[in-house]
């Protein structure tokens, strides 16, 4: 499918309202030829014969047309605006659910900025295309036409001296087509790139501000602002180029009526009421002559926006729902990785992971920064899909279970927390959004945010800022806690998530989450051995593999990498606990 086929598609559900509104501006252009029709009886009959009778006939006519006009073009537009209006909303809706389908690789790629240009200035250019531009340039495409049959019924040999004009309109409009469209693909392009820019400083104000960037951060803004200036002026030395063609071509037009009408008239060719009905039919010729290069100008902008909306719409996501998911919508929370391998871009990024969680266990995760921690979580998810082996719950294989019920089951609070703007209880209740307030407590209570959240001026209405600005990031940890078990889950990741509260929350939070141990199983990823030495089982992860595992004792006393974090951080504890 072509990315105009695909617009089309949007607009066949308006094709009534879309036929109607041709059908009323056919209407337009055909009672557009009156006037002039009229015009040049009233000089040869009414002034030039005398013939004042038929003057309130005219007069009525005219009046009745121009009303007629009104009603027509009125109505016609009102259609147009209501077309565009709906296929922007049923593109823009479409678009947005087929970007919540995506997966991770497909953000990885797409940068937030280009796809804010897909849904705001792309999505304009169509509607702007479907308002405007397939009316005017149909309407004028008539005009054009009919001002030439009727200059023919005045005089074949006038209206064959303005047809010499047309053909250098055609080559013109050629010849700017073919330039044009280059030049908005980079107008789209470089809109994109500055869009991006922009969202990105101002979501990162506050590390320009920490390090007193300003000034290099105006550098670069200048840069991309220059940069979607040259090519708006690029583009605009294309139209400096054709422009005046067209309206030279336009006025040669006037000049051709002038004399050689006026000639004719002298010569008695023609009436003078001839020539004015012809220089009524004259801006008829001379309007699609001047705006056909600006109408070449707004097709491609639409073709350009359209080509870019249906290539990000058209990407499909790596990670597929399943043809025939098993159905398993309650889950026990039974995992399992079996030589599990991750490949991305080329790169090993974990390797021949293996192991066996029973339902209730907790699981603890510690390893070097990049060592594949958050990756074992991200496919367990089926955030991405694995390379080869299996990653089962339950004993059933990810890829053959239903997404959002896997995911339904699973309660994660992230490692990049993210609170959305919106109020506290909005956000803890972000997973179960029909539950009670006393649910929602409850969750906080166990994530110890309840105190600090009934300090709050507005308590659990108050309205936390984008990304939960205005909180720290032990008390967006704590709501992100408090989101993940509210859930109710089968399994529950917590990804370094009590990293930056103190010791004794962190104590409290471990307590709480034993006392739900027997309903779920716990995955907790951390660089703390105090966040994990109570787990059943504890992988130690290095460059993508599990190097140890075992519990806190076995692990404790096997010499590896975990002993060594362990006396890392807390020193020779054990040998003055002995010597005591």
């Amino acid at each position: 499918m072509t990315p105009v086929k695909w617009v089309y598609s949007f607009l066949k559900k308006y094709k009534m309202k879309m036929a109607a509104g041709i059908l009323m501006t056919t209407g337009i252009a055909a009672l557009t030829i009156v006037s002039p029709y009229i015009s040049g009886i009233i000089v040869d009959d009414v002034i030039g014969n005398g013939i004042t009778d038929l003057l309130p006939v005219m007069i009525a006519c005219l009046l009745s047309v121009t009303l007629v006009k009104g009603i027509l073009r009125y109505s016609s537009q009102v259609m147009f605006e209501t077309c565009s209006q709906g296929v922007l909303y049923n593109m823009r809706d479409t678009v947005y659910r087929k970007l919540l389908q995506e997966d991770f690789n497909f953000y990885n790629k797409n940068r937030t900025g280009d796809l804010m240009s897909r849904q705001t200035g792309d999505m304009d250019a169509i509607r702007h295309f479907i308002a405007y531009v397939i009316y005017a340039v149909y309407e004028n495409v008539l005009l054009l036409s009919f001002a030439l049959l009727m200059i023919f019924t005045v005089n074949v040999k006038l209206a064959l001296c303005m047809l010499v004009v047309l053909p250098f309109t055609a080559l013109t409009t050629y010849k700017q087509s073919s330039k044009v469209r280059p030049a908005f693909q980079l107008i789209r392009q470089q809109f994109s790139s500055l869009n991006t820019f922009v969202q990105e400083n101002i979501s990162g104000n506050r590390v320009v501000k920490a390090f007193a960037r300003e000034d290099y951060e105006i550098e670069k803004f200048n840069r991309e602002n220059d940069a979607y200036r040259d090519a708006e002026l690029n583009a605009s030395a294309t139209w400096k180029k054709y422009i005046p063609v067209f309206e030279f071509l336009s006025n040669i037009l006037t000049v051709v009526l002038m004399v050689y009408g006026g000639y004719m008239v002298i010569q008695g060719e023609i009436t003078l009421g001839n020539l004015v009905t012809v220089n009524g039919y004259l801006w008829m010729l001379t309007m699609p002559l001047r705006m056909a290069g600006w109408w070449i100008n707004d097709i491609h902008r639409f073709t350009t926006s359209a080509e870019k909306i249906y290539n990000t719409y058209k990407q499909e996501p790596e990670v597929m729902m399943p043809g025939k998911p098993v159905e398993h919508k309650r889950m026990d929370g039974d995992v399992e990785f079996r030589n599990v391998c991750y490949h991305a871009e080329d790169a090993d990024i974990i390797s021949d992971i293996s192991f066996k969680v029973k339902q209730g266990q907790t699981v603890g995760i510690i390893g070097s920064t990049g060592s594949g921690k958050s990756t074992i979580m991200n496919l367990l998810c089926r955030f991405y899909d694995v390379t080869s082996g299996e990653v089962l719950v339950d004993g059933i294989n990810v890829k053959d279970l239903d997404l959002y019920e896997l995911r339904d089951n699973i309660g994660m609070a992230m490692q990049d927390v993210f609170l959305f703007s919106d109020t506290i209880e909005g956000n803890i209740a972000y997973g179960r959004p029909d539950c009670s307030f006393e649910q929602v407590k409850k969750a906080a209570k166990m994530a110890d945010a309840n105190l600090f959240i009934q300090e709050m001026p507005d308590g659990y209405d108050t309205i936390v800022g984008e990304r939960g600005v205005g909180l720290s990031g032990g008390q967006k940890q704590r709501i992100s806690l408090a989101r993940a078990l509210l859930k109710d889950p089968a399994i529950l990741i917590l990804d370094d998530t009590t990293s930056a509260v103190d010791m004794e929350t962190e104590s409290y939070i471990q307590q709480q989450l034993k006392n739900i141990q027997r309903e779920c199983t716990i995955f907790i990823i951390a660089y703390r051995i105090s966040s994990i030495k109570d787990a059943d089982l504890i992988l130690v992860m290095d460059k993508g593999r599990i190097v140890e595992q075992g519990t806190h004792e076995e692990l404790s006393k096997a010499g590896g990498y975990y002993e060594a974090a362990f006396r890392h951080q807390y020193g020779d504890f054990r040998e003055n606990v002995t010597e005591a």
